[in-house]
């Protein structure tokens, strides 16, 4: 029994096993969040109405921001060891004394706080993105808005597993390695730039997925509800019920197929899953260009995509009134790329043949205004500069 109290003294003194107990319980908090939001969907075939989008919508955003209050307790009082012993970037006069660009020290619960909100706020705006390019690919292939839920569904699933995955594998990187943070920032900025220059084409058809699933798999031209896969080779036909509402027909006797066939469907699901993928990849320097710390990291980043699929049914009623939430987003990009450079670069300057110099830190205040006001700007100019509508005439013209 002695023994058994020595050995829990001891693990309670170490504040790093502790912080594993505030990882396990964050993310058995997001497990619980997946589930309420999976099962605030309607089941069946209903697509989410505007009003639970919103509704939702506010929820996750309100439950991102209120999370911050417990990042403050936690860091300010050190439960579980959070904001002792903890990584973070030197101070500018700290790194012009000659200090380490990160070290392990002390982290206050304020500091924590602006580190916490700044990531999610870039986090969510990189989930908006994401959203946009779910748009782009449910418009090509035509989904139903009454199928495009079981999509999203596993989209939620995946999209915490992916980040969590990309924002543990980047902070071994830069621990190891803090060079990195170059590579980071140059990537934040080219993907700031391919946003802005490179226009996007609903032509998901010449995506690498869709060509080699049609080289490999049968797939069909048409819907079959909300599976993935089919034996119907016609296309389902619908009747009304006494209801008015519509049922789909069986197939018709002898045309069902031996072999199941891909429908559309599961090739949306395949793009959207490698757009989540690719957009876990962009998150990963966007956050560590405002902190090292694997907690703020990845809590800001998995609150941040909480709501996904809220967020897109939301969004997707809004997309023309905010037209400039995009060139917001690209602005925040790559203000961060150039954060991470400022930081990262000078002490290398000597390969280039240049005096080496102290690193450039942008302080998590003025992230956090610049963060706060881009996404503040876009939004009244969206509202108060609408998209123009085409006139009548040209739309004849078009026509």
């Amino acid at each position: 029994m002695n023994e058994l109290l020595i050995i829990a003294t001891a693990a309670a003194s170490n504040k790093t096993d502790l912080k594993i107990w505030a990882y396990i319980a964050f993310t058995g908090l997001v497990i619980f969040f997946v589930a309420i939001d999976l099962g605030s969907f309607r089941r069946g075939e209903q697509a989410m109405t505007l009003k639970q989008a919103f509704t939702w919508s506010a929820i996750w955003l309100a439950g991102g921001i209120a999370f911050s209050g417990f990042v403050y307790l936690a860091y300010e009082n050190h439960w579980l060891g959070l904001g002792s012993d903890t990584l973070k970037y030197s101070s500018a006069n700290a790194i012009k004394a000659g200090a380490e660009l990160i070290v392990s020290g002390e982290v206050k619960g304020f500091e924590a706080t602006k580190q916490y909100v700044v990531g999610f706020v870039v986090e969510k705006t990189v989930a908006i993105e994401n959203v946009f390019i779910i748009g782009l690919i449910f418009s090509f292939f035509s989904v139903p808005p009454k199928y495009r839920h079981r999509v999203l569904f596993w989209g939620v699933i995946s999209a915490p597993v992916l980040r969590a995955g990309m924002t543990f594998l980047g902070a071994g990187l830069i621990l190891e390695y803090e060079s990195v943070l170059i590579i980071f920032g140059v990537f934040l900025i080219l993907t700031a730039l391919r946003m802005a220059l490179i226009e996007g084409t609903d032509d998901v058809s010449q995506n690498i997925v869709v060509k080699l699933s049609k080289k490999v798999f049968r797939v069909t031209y048409f819907y079959d509800g909300q599976n993935f896969f089919t034996k119907r080779t016609l296309k389902p036909t619908c009747t009304k019920d006494a209801s008015s509402a519509e049922v789909m027909d069986p197939p018709p006797s002898g045309s069902l197929s031996a072999a199941y066939a891909i429908t559309p469907l599961f090739l949306a699901l395949i793009l959207v899953e490698l757009a989540a993928l690719v957009l876990a990849v962009e998150s990963v320097p966007a956050i560590f260009a405002i902190t090292p710390d694997p907690f703020i990291m990845f809590t800001s980043n998995m609150v941040a995509i909480l709501g996904l699929r809220a967020l897109y049914f939301c969004l997707t009623a809004l997309f023309e009134k905010f037209r400039f939430l995009k060139p917001a987003l690209i602005l925040i990009l790559a203000f961060d790329g150039v954060k991470l450079l400022l930081l990262s670069v000078p002490p290398y300057l000597n390969v280039f043949g240049m005096d080496k110099a102290d690193p450039i830190k942008i302080d998590t205040t003025v992230s956090l205004l610049v963060v706060v006001s881009t996404l503040a700007l876009a939004t009244v100019l969206s509202v108060v500069i609408p998209a123009k509508t085409p006139a009548k005439g040209d739309e004849q013209t078009k026509r």
